[in-house]
């Protein structure tokens, strides 16, 4: 089974902000460039399933608009961002640097920012993969986020985790608007 894996486009926010399950918006231009080039190379009749965060929608619904082949999207909110909790919207570089050793010292476990943790986020990555492979489908598309993507393809390549330390952490995502593949 191929799982398409498309970002949402460039958020609407001030660069190095963090944020994961904040709801913020991606940039209209920016989202309608990335719909236009996902049109172009996504087969037709293509189930999509989209998180349930306004960035990722803004571009199903523009993708849908150009293709309304693909159909009505599902919302899956396991395809949400992790949420990093009192940390997000905050500034990267206010961050204490205690606050990451912690979550590295522990990087499935430790909940950074007090909500979510990397295996957390991984677990419902799993289950969403586990349905998608039991559909009998041949592909299917998710509009999703750089950690769910990133999630996906540690769990294709090492199954449910736990995931040891941060280095084995998918280092490679698309660029917002951008798009990959997995082989499930």
């Amino acid at each position: 089974m191929k799982l398409w894996l498309l970002r949402h486009a460039k958020v609407a926010l001030d660069a190095g902000l963090c944020y994961g399950a904040s709801d913020v918006s991606a940039s209209s231009a920016l989202t309608l460039r990335a719909a236009q080039t996902a049109a172009a190379l996504l087969p037709p009749g293509l189930p999509v399933w989209v998180s349930g965060l306004g960035r990722a929608q803004q571009l199903a619904q523009a993708l849908v608009r150009l293709r309304p082949d693909l159909g009505t999207p599902t919302i899956d909110t396991r395809l949400n961002e992790i949420n990093f909790g009192h940390w997000e919207l905050q500034p990267w570089d206010t961050i204490p640097r205690a606050a990451f050793d912690l979550w590295l010292a522990d990087f499935a476990q430790h909940r950074f920012g007090g909500a979510e943790s990397t295996q957390q986020l991984m677990d419902r990555v799993a289950q969403a993969l586990a349905e998608l492979r039991a559909s009998g489908l041949n592909e299917a598309l998710w509009i999703t986020h750089a950690g769910v993507i990133r999630a996906a393809q540690f769990v294709v390549a090492n199954g449910r985790g736990p995931i040891r330390c941060a280095s084995q952490w998918p280092r490679e995502s698309p660029e917002p608007g951008g798009w990959m593949a997995l082989e499930l």
